[in-house]
């Protein structure tokens, strides 16, 4: 398939037209001296990363006492995880390493496609465990006969369906581009609202599919999320009990902080770009939910089961 550069100039056909073969990444910084410590820091939290979730993979698969519906959602979530930061950290270590800025356009396809596949999977997990929560406080007495085995397991397929669906309408939807405005990405991945940015055609028709795609996919499991915690906060001021209070709001209180910091940052770069554009600001945002938020994520639920 052919893909081309066009200048953009108008209705008329494309001038100066060259085939498309590789696309620019943002670098972080153009000075070569701060390189190195670049790829040192996020070689660090990748494998912090990657080591903590897999520690908590293993420690509720290895002791039968975790054997329990909110940790069966909290492994998922830490695979997930895993999988999530192995979408773009590995690839911008590699051009931090090489100097290059290059990625194929095939590449940035796959690689697109698989960061709103596990992206969409983590923004599912988290409706789910937050519907799990809400279950636990404010129908305690239901809550085995309500999140038993078999709806745990659909629940996951169901979001990892959801997922795969969503992955494969924004590649659809990039590979109906046959015309760029430019071939530099403002971020240091593909990231999806920016490619769809660069068509010369379409424009309003592909703000539209961000908008609409970003409801179905963002704004409809954080508003689901938000109402299972109005839900939980109204039974939880009906405990009598201060230590029943805190018993309650210490076991969702992580998974909330979790949601702020993925979605807050998740939504203002995808709706973001379609009315700014701050390259910079736009790729240390990304870092916020693409590498901040699974490297959080075991710090902050180890630190509550101390608790």
């Amino acid at each position: 398939m052919l893909l081309f550069l066009s200048s953009c100039r108008g209705d008329r056909e494309a001038l100066n037209l060259t085939q498309v073969t590789d696309f620019l990444l943002l670098r972080f910084s153009e000075d070569p001296k701060l390189q190195p410590i670049l790829f040192g820091l996020f070689l660090s939290m990748y494998l912090i990363t990657v080591l903590g979730n897999l520690l908590i993979i293993l420690a509720i698969t290895n002791d039968p006492h975790l054997h329990t519906t909110m940790y069966f959602f909290l492994s998922i979530l830490s695979l997930d995880d895993i999988c999530f930061i192995s979408t773009t950290i590995p690839k911008m270590l590699m051009n931090l390493q090489s100097h290059s800025r290059a990625i194929s356009y095939a590449g940035c396809l796959t690689q697109m496609c698989l960061f709103i596949i596990f992206c969409c999977m983590d923004a599912m997990l988290l409706t789910v465990m937050a519907y799990d929560c809400f279950v636990a406080i404010c129908h305690p007495l239901n809550y085995p006969l309500i999140m038993n085995p078999h709806l745990c397991v659909s629940l996951v397929l169901l979001s990892l369906v959801i997922s795969l669906l969503d992955g494969q309408v924004h590649v659809c939807m990039a590979l109906q581009i046959t015309g760029f405005k430019e071939l530099e990405i403002s971020n240091f991945f593909c990231d999806p609202s920016q490619i769809l940015d660069l068509s010369c055609k379409h424009s309003l028709i592909n703000h539209l599919f961000k908008f609409f795609v970003g409801i179905m996919s963002e704004l409809l499991p954080i508003s689901s999320i938000f109402f299972s915690y109005y839900k939980i906060i109204s039974s939880v001021l009906k405990i009598p009990t201060p230590g029943g209070n805190y018993k309650a709001f210490s076991t969702c209180g992580s998974h909330l902080s979790v949601v702020c910091l993925f979605f807050g940052t998740a939504l203002s770069i995808y709706f973001g770009s379609t009315v700014s554009h701050f390259p910079r600001g736009s790729a240390v945002s990304s870092v916020l939910y693409t590498v901040f938020t699974p490297l959080l994520n075991h710090f902050i639920y180890s630190l509550r089961n101390r608790a």
